[in-house]
């Protein structure tokens, strides 16, 4: 704003704003008139003919010092129509005062403070429609960047003391239940570690250093909380961060063809695409973990990445259910049929967000899954099933199951199989 050319010494002109909100005493209802008395109609009349209120004649630095007061409606009448005044002429304390209403407005008790959740996503769409991401990431490693910022979140909510909360751990392995008690910072060190098989093919440090030798992920994650000088704590979080941030900026400029770059884990591989939404789902599993050790409320994922992860499980099935028939584990193969034909199937149906229907095959990893060739079925709930990849719950726990028991069977124990720490 400037001021007239013609007066140097004028004050700059600002726009009226609007007046303060009402004292509670002005919402009454005033319509109702109460039984008139003697008399009354003589008082009535005096105060219709009440005259303005005097406006005193005060100073810039009074008038300023009483800009508080006018935002919290405590002036007299007087004092208000003269701090109002003032404010169509002086542009400084009409700025102070836009300041101070909107602070007043911070005050008010029945006022929500929480943000709103979807805040953050309307706020991106926004930005990303106004100017797309130069380098944007790929839709397949989203997941991962919403589970790690889902837990992140979780994180800096939690207080000093509840990063040593006790954290139970548990996994289903040879088919029985394996347990492992750790800490909150301990379960961030154990993402951490085995995150580390992803950086570790993607050529960047590893955070159990140079030179450590091919390790499952258990054998990763005992060699970090063994080779710690003092029990992990909070300062845990940022290396994490950091790391989970350096992984998705790469994967963003690598290109293309880093989808199908191999990850190891010792026993087996996936692609780095299927990888990363192993890395997700197993960041969600450890959130939930977490908030129930401190008794935070923790949702699942979203529907589409929930069906991404149920569907890795789906894909993953058929090959380790041959790995089990090999140990022993699982009944013999009843139909082998060729590579690419439809073979016996177990149909799972997975109700809920993220679900829907796979055909699992029974007696080849390479045989396809047939509907036509359908001989059991089970029935899921989405979280659920991802609860029995988990191990957080046994095959016997697992309901809705109808056809060849044995199938039925061999296929739950192989999902549960699925699980390590």
């Amino acid at each position: 704003m400037t001021g007239a050319a013609d007066d140097a010494d004028e004050v700059a002109r600002a726009p009226r704003i609007p007046g303060p909100r009402r004292a509670a005493d002005d919402h009454a209802d005033l319509t109702t008139r109460l039984p008139e008395a003697p008399g009354a109609e003589a008082e009535e009349t005096d105060m219709e003919e009440t005259e303005e209120p005097e406006v005193p004649d005060l100073s810039h630095s009074v008038l300023k010092s009483l800009l508080g007061a006018w935002a919290l409606s405590a002036c007299s009448a007087g004092e208000t129509r003269a701090v109002e005044n003032h404010l169509t002429v002086c542009a400084p304390c009409a700025d102070e005062a836009l300041r101070l209403r909107d602070a007043v407005t911070l005050l008010h008790e029945d006022r929500d403070l929480d943000l709103d959740p979807l805040l953050r996503s309307r706020v991106l769409e926004n930005c990303l429609g106004r100017r797309p991401a130069r380098i944007p990431v790929p839709d397949w490693v989203t997941p991962y960047d919403a589970e790690t910022a889902r837990l992140d979140a979780l994180l800096r909510d939690i207080g000093e003391s509840e990063w040593h909360a006790p954290v139970r751990l548990k996994w289903y392995e040879e088919d029985r239940v394996v347990r492992r008690k750790a800490t909150v910072a301990g379960v961030i060190g154990h993402l951490l570690a085995v995150d580390g098989l992803v950086t570790a093919a993607l050529g960047l440090d590893d955070p159990l250093g140079a030179g450590v030798p091919e390790l499952s992920p258990t054998e990763r994650t005992e060699a970090f909380w063994t080779a710690l000088d003092r029990p992990p704590n909070r300062s845990i979080r940022g290396p994490w961060r950091d790391q989970s941030h350096t992984l998705i900026r790469t994967i963003a400029f690598a290109g293309r063809g880093v989808a199908d770059l191999t990850v190891t884990y010792k026993d087996f591989a996936l692609p780095l695409q299927d990888s990363l939404l192993e890395r997700a789902f197993e960041c969600w599993l450890h959130a939930d973990d977490i908030a129930t050790a401190v008794a935070y409320p923790y949702a699942p994922p979203s529907g589409a990445h929930l069906h991404d992860m149920i569907d890795l499980a789906a894909r993953l099935l058929p090959g380790a259910l041959a790995n089990r028939r090999r140990t022993g584990l699982a009944g013999p193969a009843k139909e082998l049929v060729a590579a690419g034909a439809p073979g016996r199937s177990l149909h799972l149906e997975v109700e809920g967000a993220g679900g829907g229907h796979w055909y699992i095959s029974l007696d080849s990893p390479a045989a396809i899954g047939s509907p036509e060739r359908a001989v059991a079925q089970v029935a899921m709930d989405g979280v659920e099933f991802c609860q029995l990849v988990a191990g957080h719950i046994t095959p016997e726990e697992a309901a809705g199951q109808d056809g060849d028991r044995e199938a039925i069977r061999d296929v739950l124990s192989a999902t549960a199989s699925l699980s390590r720490l």
